[in-house]
C-alpha cells in the first residue's frame, strides 16, 4: 500500500503564511500539516509516500528526503485532478491518496484500509458543526456527498446541507482494481475534453478530483463510503487555520465513532 500527497499548488487563500513557505508547511500545534498526514499513515503501515509538489517543491523535497517526489511544473495552470495523474506510475497498485492542506486521525486511513472495496472515499458525517460562522469558506465550499445501499451517489459541491450524507475527507483508497478503473477513466475522459469544458464550466486541466470521481459514479462506478464522525479539518483559509490550531492539537475532531461501508 501506498499513499499518494497531492500538495502542488501555492494556497493563496491562505497568504500571508503561505508567501515563503508551502501550505503544507503551517504549523499546527507541536507538527507542520504535512506531519499531521505522515503520522496518520505510518500509524497503519503505510512507509512508501509520494509528495506531488510545485510549488517550493525544493524546500519540501529537503525537509522530507524520506519521500519519494512527482514534480507537477505546471501547477499554475492545472489543479488537483491533473496533479495526481504526475504520479500515475505509482498507481500500479493499492494506494491511498490526500489533500496535502487536510488533517485527519490516523483512525481516518485505518476505516479506509479495512473497507473492502475497491474504490472507497472518507467521509466526515460529523462536518456542519466546523462551518458556524466559517465566513470565508461556507459550506457550500464543501465536497460533499450523498449516499444510498453503502456506496456514495453524488459527490458535489452543490449539494444542500440538508441532503448531505457529510462531507469527502479528501482521502481516498484504491485497490489495485479500483486503481486501473480510475486510470481508465482519466483516460478515457482525457482523450474526450482535453482543452475543453468538462464540468461546471472547468476545462479539463482545470478539474477537480471529485468532478472525476462524478462522471465514473453517473456511469455506475461504486464508490464505497468510510464513515467518521470527526477527525478531519480542512485548512483553506486563514479563519480555517485559526480553528485548526485552536481545536486540532487540543484533540477536537477525534472521532466518536466509526462505520466502515463494506461492499
Amino acid at each position: 500500500m501506498r499513499a499518494i500527497i497531492i500538495g502542488a499548488g501555492r494556497g493563496s487563500r491562505l497568504m500571508p503564511t503561505t508567501a515563503d513557505f508551502p501550505k503544507c508547511f503551517a504549523q499546527v500545534g507541536p507538527r507542520r500539516i504535512l506531519d499531521w498526514a505522515l503520522e496518520a499513515f505510518r500509524a497503519n503501515g503505510i512507509e512508501e509516500i509520494a509528495f506531488i509538489g510545485g510549488y517550493q517543491i525544493d524546500k519540501v523535497r529537503a525537509a522530507y528526503p524520506e519521500l519519494s517526489f512527482r514534480h507537477n511544473d505546471r501547477w499554475e495552470s492545472n489543479n488537483i485532478l491533473a496533479s495526481l495523474f504526475y504520479a500515475e506510475d505509482l498507481m500500479d497498485g493499492p494506494f491511498v491518496c490526500c489533500y496535502s492542506d487536510t488533517l485527519f486521525r490516523p483512525s481516518v486511513v485505518l476505516g479506509l484500509l479495512a473497507c473492502e472495496s475497491d474504490m472507497a472515499l472518507s467521509v466526515d458525517t460529523d462536518w456542519l458543526g466546523r462551518y458556524v460562522d466559517r465566513t470565508q469558506h461556507p459550506s457550500d465550499d464543501a465536497e460533499k456527498v450523498t449516499v444510498a445501499n453503502g456506496r456514495v451517489t453524488r459527490i458535489h459541491r452543490d449539494i444542500a446541507e440538508g441532503d448531505a450524507h457529510g462531507e469527502y475527507t479528501g482521502v481516498a483508497r484504491f485497490t489495485a482494481g479500483g486503481a486501473a478503473r480510475l486510470r481508465e477513466h482519466y483516460h478515457r475522459n482525457r482523450q474526450r475534453f482535453a482543452g475543453k469544458v468538462f464540468s461546471d464550466g472547468r476545462t479539463f486541466e482545470k478539474a477537480y478530483l471529485i468532478q472525476l470521481f462524478q462522471k465514473m459514479i453517473e456511469v455506475g462506478e461504486h464508490f464505497a463510503h468510510v464513515d467518521a464522525r470527526g477527525g478531519y479539518i480542512e485548512i483553506d483559509t486563514q479563519q480555517d487555520f485559526d480553528y485548526a490550531r485552536r481545536c486540532w492539537p487540543a484533540g477536537d475532531g477525534v472521532p466518536q465513532a466509526m462505520e466502515t461501508t463494506k461492499r
